[in-house]
């Protein structure tokens, strides 16, 4: 089943390579969206895919880079039209801050 989840990742995960993380363990496994950083210093991302896969994926982003400490992860439901952020042709993209 497939499922669509957009996350915030709050602690200090701007600065650390955190985007470039998540970019590569996104596409290692098949997962299509994107990822960004706020301007409150969070980091923000939507995976679209298999569920199972999705989930795990979340659970790396818990963890996240060497560099970084994660104090909390909220993970909602993503609006079907917040997709339409990836860039044409990419299966997940690293947006600008937002």
């Amino acid at each position: 089943m497939n499922v669509s989840t957009q996350i915030r990742v709050h602690g200090r995960v701007q600065g650390v390579g955190y985007r470039a993380f998540v970019e590569r363990a996104a596409l290692k496994v098949g997962i299509a969206g994107w990822v960004r950083n706020r301007r409150d210093g969070s980091v923000e991302a939507l995976f679209s895919g298999d569920a199972g896969q999705v989930q795990a994926l979340i659970e790396t982003c818990r963890r996240g880079p060497f560099a970084a400490r994660v104090d909390a992860l909220q993970e909602d439901e993503a609006a079907p039209e917040a997709m339409a952020l990836c860039r044409p042709g990419e299966l997940f993209s690293v947006l600008p801050t937002a």
